[in-house]
């Protein structure tokens, strides 16, 4: 029997710095000389050579950092956008649930975006309408379905559109972290129902999440990708230890770095962990750890101060934290010391950030590495309402109350 996906030597590539702002006729003709001279774009591969195959009622955890590429590969998957190079096959129908409410209509209430995203799915009206007692209970809105959607919050379309996915009779569901904005109570039923299609039902998911916990639940093999490329695919355990060493050794040994100091004092090795449960997985919102080993080759005594820098990815510095600011200064003796910063209510948003070190003993600096490791932050439900935070311009996220008088 023929795999129920085919995904053979797929490329896709993206242009930097693109545009899709919307264009006035003065702006097009503006651009027009540079065309024509023949300005090119930076290019880049956003996935390189993925080749996979997916066997029908299989569940397949895709697993990576942020700008891996996970989400572009579902993209091509449920057809939204197409490979630059390569080939998917698809033997069955696709029900894709990419971001909250997906294929629904906000003006159209929760029964009429039930049909019209079955439709859409390529499901007749008899079999919506035999399964749709069925969608609405497990969704919990039983009571708002006949509310136009733009009156129902993020987490109910969330549930709407999960149930809607799940319950109708395609043969691959395709589920992009959604369920992130879901409460504990409905991510645990979402999970029995996921189990449930894909032993029960036969159907074949494609899972993609942050959460490790959930992939662990969900999926019995996973795919790891890493800048475009799949590096590691294999049993779920296998891969989510692969994924926890590579978030490690991202933010763990210094070796031939470039410094700056006397090296009386140097950092040897940076951890930075989510400080309640000591994972490497950090979201806007979390207490963060911060731990930078500190080494000497002799004993050695003196006041100890100690600055961080967190620039993003275009180098541009963000922040900076100075225990100078705060504290009077460390004694520091021996050869082996840990100094470790939290950071309460973490505020950068989604994406790829850079530690700057900087360590002074005794007024003079010893230790100074520019750009010393990268580390990930996670999108969340950062204000508790059971709604993710889009990805619009800005690096922090502010806690506030609004009020109108």
């Amino acid at each position: 029997m023929k795999p129920i996906i085919e995904v053979n030597h797929v490329w896709k590539e993206y242009q930097k710095g693109i545009d899709r702002r919307y264009k006035s006729l003065r702006d097009t003709l503006v651009a027009m000389p540079r065309r024509l001279m023949g300005e090119q774009k930076e290019k880049f591969w956003a996935l390189e050579d993925i080749d996979f195959k997916v066997e029908a009622g299989e569940s397949v955890g895709i697993i990576g950092r942020n700008g891996a590429g996970k989400s572009t590969l579902l993209k091509i998957l449920s057809r939204i956008t197409p490979p630059t190079k390569g080939e998917i096959i698809l033997r069955g129908r696709v029900a894709s649930l990419l971001e909250v409410g997906t294929g629904f209509h906000p003006e159209l209430t929760g029964r009429e975006n039930v049909y019209f995203n079955g439709s859409i799915l390529g499901m007749k009206n008899q079999e919506i309408k035999r399964k749709f007692d069925e969608i609405v209970d497990f969704s919990g809105v039983g009571s708002f379905i006949d509310t136009p959607l733009k009156h129902y919050s993020s987490g109910m379309q969330m549930r709407l559109a999960f149930s809607v996915a799940a319950h109708l009779d395609s043969e691959i569901l395709l589920i992009d972290e959604v369920l992130a904005v879901g409460d504990a109570e409905f991510q645990k039923k979402c999970i029995g129902k996921m189990d449930e299609v894909s032993k029960g039902e036969g159907k074949t998911i494609i899972f993609v999440s942050h959460d490790m916990a959930m992939i662990q639940n969900i999926c019995n093999n996973s795919l790891m990708i890493n800048q475009g490329k799949i590096t590691c695919a294999d049993t779920t355990n296998v891969v989510i230890g692969k994924f926890q060493k590579s978030l490690q050794n991202s933010t763990s040994e210094l070796g031939n770095v470039f410094r700056e100091g006397d090296g009386k004092v140097i950092v040897s090795k940076i951890e930075i962990n989510n400080f309640k449960d000591q994972t490497k997985t950090i979201a806007p919102g979390d207490e963060v750890s911060i731990d930078f080993h500190l080494y000497s080759e002799k004993e050695i005594m003196g006041k100890l101060d100690f600055a961080i820098g967190i620039d993003n990815q275009l180098s541009q510095r963000l922040a900076i934290i100075n225990s100078e600011w705060k504290y009077e200064g460390f004694k520091f003796h021996g050869k082996n010391r840990i100094i470790r910063f939290i950071i309460k209510d973490f505020p950068f948003k989604q994406g790829v950030y850079i530690l700057t070190t900087h360590c002074s003993l005794n007024g003079i600096v010893t230790d100074w590495v520019k750009k010393a490791v990268s580390f990930d932050v996670y999108n969340s439900d950062f204000y508790g309402v059971e709604k993710m935070v889009p990805d619009h311009n800005g690096n922090f996220l502010l806690n506030f109350e609004a009020l109108l008088i």
